[in-house]
């Protein structure tokens, strides 16, 4: 197998493992299906519905760059909250709770404005956060 196969085939056990973790996470944070479309940069609900068969059934799962950059930025938002918050409660209400530093909107309303920044943004308060930046 040449490296450029042998990479499309570790892009496809990447995308299934991704999408796994995307669902965890949002099934943890109650969030309905149009949130998920809009976390995930999607449009079809048709779309997250083939990525849970595949999930569910163990099957790789082609995610393109963009994607994987969204549900990376959602595991690195979920890591931190678990590192900074000693109980499950609060690191899992927390995205939902007003905060001054997005206006007073929530961590979740910021994300879902829809632009892989508005993750960035979250992910990286949280990574300044845990530094003892915001104090």
């Amino acid at each position: 197998m040449d490296t450029r196969t042998q990479q499309h085939e570790q892009s496809k056990s990447l995308g299934r493992v991704a999408a796994k973790l995307f669902f965890a996470i949002t099934d943890q944070w109650d969030l309905n299906e149009s949130q998920r479309l809009k976390l995930a940069g999607q449009s079809s609900r048709s779309t997250l519905h083939g990525w849970r068969k595949k999930v569910d059934a163990g099957q790789d799962l082609t995610l393109s760059p963009d994607t994987l950059e969204r549900l990376s930025y959602l595991a690195g938002i979920y890591k931190a909250l678990q590192i900074i918050f000693p109980s499950e409660e609060q690191w899992r209400s927390w995205v939902r709770k007003p905060n001054r530093d997005f206006g007073g909107d929530s961590a979740l309303q910021h994300m879902l404005g829809g632009r892989v920044m508005d993750l960035a943004d979250v992910r990286r308060y949280l990574d300044h956060w845990r530094g003892g930046a915001f104090e």
